[in-house]
């Protein structure tokens, strides 16, 4: 039995206590700064306000100014918190983590930098002076909290340099309903998952001007299938511009194919293709986080600044152009289907 530390009490976090807690390890679920009322909650009955789950009983919770007494023993450290979390883990967690503990970060997302170029969260944890000595991996793939918690299979990646680490972490939370592929590629993995963000809104827009047309709950899937295909093929061009593998398109399509299902990025999506601004859509949905609004401009971006560099042609990415026309300039959405016609001869 091994001692997992996970600081960040959000869904995905939380729903990867299941795993691991089946597999015999004594779970430490640390709160941010806000989630205190979901620690007191699990602290009264193990049930998740958010996630709607009922955790494992003997699942120990700790709010955040107890965190060095849960990091105390630990064989690793998950960090759970979300994109907008990131500076906050750099600056308060990682000084508090000792060099020999490894940590794994289910957060997903990157960082733009003014010449285009796009740094993964682990390496931009690693390039902070806490972070410098400690061996920081990261998980992506296809996986919903909500079914990962139900035990539905599922299958995803752990990123890291050290093979052998992520062989260990790996041993830590595989079961028979969470599958567990191994890559020492981070960006590729990394940046594949944190595409799909902006492009799960893309698609999304379609189920919004289906219902603009017909009515609320319309559906048509041809349209659909169409930004998901434009997506993807963006998707490839930008993990090779990034120099990440574009084999590691599978966790980035297939996280895309999730997200596209529900959640809070369908919702915006829908929203601005019925045709509200993006400004209205965003009041409808104020006091919602939405790292799908940060990953596609931040991608965005580096696109605007690689084509000023020669190294890059925006005309390749009409689709994410489009998403940052509606996000950044307010733009109506009017999908640019001809732009996504080619000739392959």
């Amino acid at each position: 039995m091994a001692v997992l530390t996970f600081i960040g009490s959000g869904q995905m976090a939380s729903a990867l206590t299941f795993p691991a807690f089946e597999n015999g390890h004594e779970i430490r679920l640390v709160g941010t700064p806000l989630d205190r009322e979901i620690i007191e909650g699990l602290r009264a009955d193990d049930f998740h306000r958010n996630l709607k789950r009922t955790l494992h009983h003997g699942i120990r919770y700790f709010q955040v100014e107890e965190m060095e007494e849960a990091i105390d023993g630990a064989a690793a450290v998950l960090c759970g918190v979300s994109s907008f979390g990131v500076d906050w883990f750099a600056e308060y967690v990682l000084p508090k983590i000792p060099e020999e503990i490894p940590v794994i970060a289910v957060t997903k997302g990157m960082i733009d930098l003014p010449d285009g170029t796009m740094i993964t969260y682990p390496d931009y944890w690693m390039s902070v002076p806490a972070g410098k000595r400690l061996n920081i991996n990261g998980i992506g793939g296809p996986c919903t909290s909500y079914e990962l918690a139900d035990h539905d299979d599922s299958s995803v990646a752990f990123c890291g340099r050290d093979p052998e680490m992520l062989r260990f972490l790996k041993s830590l939370f595989t079961t028979d309903y969470y599958h567990v592929s191994l890559s020492t590629d981070v960006l590729g993995v990394e940046f594949a998952v944190a595409l799909k963000n902006a492009y799960a809104l893309a698609v999304t827009l379609a189920v919004g001007l289906a219902e603009k047309r017909e009515g609320e709950g319309a559906v048509h899937y041809n349209s659909q299938a169409a930004l998901f295909s434009q997506s993807v093929r963006e998707m490839r061009k930008l993990l090779a511009l990034s120099g990440g593998g574009e084999d590691n398109i599978i966790y980035g399509a297939g996280d895309l194919y999730v997200t596209i299902f529900g959640g809070r990025t369908r919702k915006i999506g829908t929203l601005l293709g019925r045709g509200l601004s993006f400004d209205e859509a965003m009041e409808e949905l104020s006091g919602v986080t939405l790292e799908s609004i940060v990953i596609a401009e931040r991608t965005a971006r580096a696109v605007i600044a690689l084509d000023a560099a020669g190294r890059a042609n925006v005309k390749d990415f009409p689709l994410l152009m489009h998403v940052y026309e509606i996000i950044h300039d307010g733009s109506k959405v009017d999908v640019p289907w001809k732009k996504f016609e080619s000739e392959d001869f």
